[in-house]
């Protein structure tokens, strides 16, 4: 079966999932774009120019947001402090790491993981009280 065209100056399907997969698996390592551009077998130049066209950001945002996301997720769901945090995505320093993140989500992120654990503990008493009242409900009901 052929495949779907590709739109001109974009990766194709196939370079896009390996590249991302590269990035993803290699996050707390520096990634150097020439590297990623090697594994793609571009140049340097026109794989930045078709990660831009396929993903809409640059290879290095594209990390950014990536080593964001994980960072995210280890805040909400692990004890790490925060350099062990920014080592394991990839961060050179925690300051570098507070600076990025706090850029991106608009707060520190000390803030923001009090604000998510706050979040995650008014979610579990909501679930607690929609719990309660079906129970209540079932029971009415039964009677």
């Amino acid at each position: 079966m052929a495949q779907p065209a590709v739109a001109t100056g974009m990766l194709c399907s196939q370079r896009e999932q390996k590249v991302k997969q590269l990035i993803l698996a290699n996050l707390a390592e520096p990634l150097e774009v020439t590297e990623l551009a090697r594994a793609c077998e571009l140049s340097r130049s026109h794989f930045s120019r078709a990660f831009k066209r396929t993903t809409g950001v640059a290879p290095r945002e594209w990390i950014r947001q990536q080593r964001i996301k994980r960072a995210k997720v280890l805040i909400t769901a692990s004890g790490l402090s925060l350099t062990q945090i920014s080592q394991e995505c990839g961060f050179c320093d925690q300051a570098h790491f507070c600076h990025l993140f706090s850029r991106s989500e608009g707060v520190n992120p000390m803030t923001w993981r009090k604000l998510q654990l706050r979040y995650r503990d008014h979610l579990k008493a909501l679930q607690l009280a929609i719990v309660n009242c079906n129970e209540t409900v079932i029971q009415n009901t039964a009677s």
